[in-house]
């Protein structure tokens, strides 16, 4: 196997067949999940994505009980922030994102003012705990999405929006560009009632901006996060692109959203409830 030498190349994500069958892709054309990333570990040197091994081996070809599954170990500390990367401290509040790859979502938000700490996970799906391979089969249902813990104080769930509309095109059903499945599908999974009205809010406004620009509908699904947990992805994936600069990111936004607009509509919207419920 000597096109995986060290140093050069390792798998981003595995198809595997009940015949074992290996299917590879094109990076650039990411088809069925499949695709391959220039990337070295953080030792400096390359290595398999732990998916092929598993495939390969046996280890996650059949998914262990949920009673008998344990969470994910990752890292303590965040690699770019500095901060805990499981543990969320007083005061501070949590939102979920998913919009295609989360290798470059993840790195809009710890760019972020105001972000205290990112993770890369699942959620979404049926199965507790589950792994990428697991998740790139699409037997799971989960999405590869981002866990923000951020200071109320220093920046808003709106502000978090704005980042999330803009790094994606909510318009894709189960895919962002060369990323296709539904894993890579467009969704807020909500903590309270406030954060699903401003997701609804924003979602409404954007849609109304896309349609009048020739795009189709936003596809972007709101879940309440109560029956939607959250799972941490292996300690690979954890704020890749930082590890690896160079490292693949298929996101594209519509570069049509505006915040100074969307808060605009959302006023409007605002005075226009306020007013119909005055008539009532």
């Amino acid at each position: 196997m000597a096109f995986l030498a060290p140093g050069f190349l390792s798998l981003r994500c595995v198809f595997i067949s009940r015949t074992r069958y290996i299917r590879f892709t094109n990076r650039a054309l990411a088809l069925r999940q499949c695709r391959y990333t220039r990337t070295r570990s953080s030792r400096g040197t390359s290595s398999l994505a732990m998916g092929l091994f598993s495939g390969l081996f046996g280890r996650e070809s059949a998914s262990p009980a949920a009673g008998s599954r344990k969470p994910m170990p990752v890292p303590e500390k965040h690699y770019v922030l500095g901060t805990p990367l499981k543990t969320v401290p007083e005061g501070m509040r949590v939102a979920v994102f998913g919009g295609g790859c989360f290798w470059g979502l993840e790195r809009r938000f710890f760019q972020t003012p105001g972000v205290y700490s990112t993770a890369v996970g699942y959620a979404g799906g049926s199965l507790p705990d589950p792994t990428y391979y697991e998740v790139c089969s699409g037997r799971t249902g989960h999405a590869e999405v981002v866990r923000v813990v951020y200071d109320p104080q220093k920046v808003d769930y709106l502000t978090l929006l704005d980042v999330f509309w803009s790094a994606h095109d909510p318009t894709q059903l189960n895919r962002q560009g060369n990323d296709v499945g539904t894993q890579y599908r467009s969704v807020i999974i909500y903590a309270d009632d406030e954060q699903k009205r401003l997701a609804e809010a924003t979602r409404a406004a954007f849609d109304k901006t896309l349609r009048e620009n020739g795009y189709g509908r936003i596809v972007t699904e709101l879940l309440p996060a109560a029956d939607n947990p959250f799972y941490f992805a292996e300690e690979y994936h954890q704020q890749y692109l930082a590890k690896n600069p160079g490292g693949y990111c298929g996101l594209g936004g519509t570069r049509l959203y505006n915040p100074e607009a969307i808060r605009s509509a959302l006023k409007e919207m605002e005075a226009a409830a306020a007013a119909a419920a005055a008539r009532e």
